[in-house]
């Protein structure tokens, strides 16, 4: 099936694996905006889902001069001042959460920027004279991830709030590894040759179960978002070692028949900790859980890890939506859903 690609082309309707073929290149994206130096002891980021995860991408790498917060939700920490930096992010610009957060932020007095692809934020953005950063359009707000988290750094930057002078060029050399990373996972490449295809029909019929170390922890998060939106999947995701000290126990006797794919996604980058607690639990849970699947993180810099990793799982959940004969790129309970939060 996913060796047909008159199959592919037919339920690959809006393109989605060509979409996730080219997002390096919004790696390179040059944004038009304005902003000035900011004197900020903390930073808030108001997202929700896709675009919340560009800020806990940037968390990792390169990091924050500031500590920095995300909502996810409607209200805003107490301590919201004006010497809080606030970007208000949603692909959109008509999420409501991220709307509330912004209404409260500027009440605060706090200084506003804004990420969005138009809608109210826009508008909001142009008509109070707020820092703008435009998303480039796409058929949906996770296949605009890297132009996201490209926004957030040059608005950052701008704000003299980044930990890395070198960020940019950075971004630009570890597009070109991705580029060419992808190749061996197109749709012209066979199911035996193709990492991406094998792991998709493992996964066909579970619940997908991702972990990860603190490093990873964006791209694990990435692929549970892949699995819920690209495959109409349940899947969740936790991180070592908080793992071994709850959830690790929950494997080890109910429920017995255990309908799930778990799913290593590892870092030779990470605490070395890190490697021997996957390496035990796996020892320990033989038998009781599925065998994981193993995916080590390719590349020589962390950034060029998270990028090949967050793409492999683009990659293996658009393939297993092909795979349960749908189209990966609709998400029509949740355009249902938003509708009836109108009502």
């Amino acid at each position: 099936m996913l060796d047909d690609l008159k199959y592919i082309h037919e339920r690959d309707a809006s393109d989605a694996l060509g979409l996730v073929e080219k997002q390096a290149d919004q790696l390179l994206s040059d944004f038009e905006v304005f902003q000035d130096q900011v004197a900020a002891d903390s930073i808030v980021y108001a997202g929700m889902g896709s675009s919340a995860l560009a800020a806990q991408v940037g968390s990792v790498w390169p990091g924050y001069s500031q500590p920095l917060e995300i909502v996810r939700g409607y209200d805003i920490p107490a301590y919201v001042s004006a010497r809080t930096y606030f970007i208000a992010a949603s692909f959109s610009g008509n999420t409501e959460e991220t709307l509330s957060a912004l209404e409260q932020a500027e009440a605060r007095g706090a200084t506003i920027a804004v990420i969005t692809g138009g809608g109210r934020l826009a508008d909001i953005a142009r008509a109070k004279n707020y820092a703008l950063a435009l998303l480039p359009k796409t058929s949906q707000p996770r296949f605009a991830l890297l132009a996201n988290l490209k926004a957030l750094l040059t608005l950052l930057d701008q704000a003299g709030l980044t930990t890395n002078d070198n960020w940019e060029a950075e971004l630009a050399e570890a597009a070109g590894h991705l580029k060419t990373a992808v190749q061996v996972w197109l749709p012209t490449v066979p199911t035996v040759k193709n990492g991406a295809k094998q792991i998709a029909l493992d996964v066909i019929g579970k619940s997908a179960v991702i972990y990860s170390g603190p490093k990873l922890a964006p791209a694990a998060y990435k692929w549970k978002i892949g699995f819920n939106e690209n495959a109409k999947q349940v899947a969740w995701t936790n991180q070592l070692p908080e793992f071994n000290h709850n959830e690790f126990t929950g494997w080890t006797e109910q429920p017995v028949a255990k309908p799930y794919a778990v799913i290593d996604l590892r870092s030779n980058l990470e605490h070395p900790r890190i490697a021997k607690r996957f390496e035990i639990s796996e020892r320990l849970l033989s038998g009781k859980r599925p065998a994981p699947i193993i995916v080590e993180a390719a590349g020589a810099t962390l950034l060029e890890q998270l990028l090949w990793t967050m793409a492999l799982g683009d990659f293996v959940t658009i393939y297993a939506g092909l795979a349960n004969g749908l189209d990966p790129t609709p998400v029509s309970v949740v355009e249902k859903f938003k509708k009836m939060m109108e009502e």
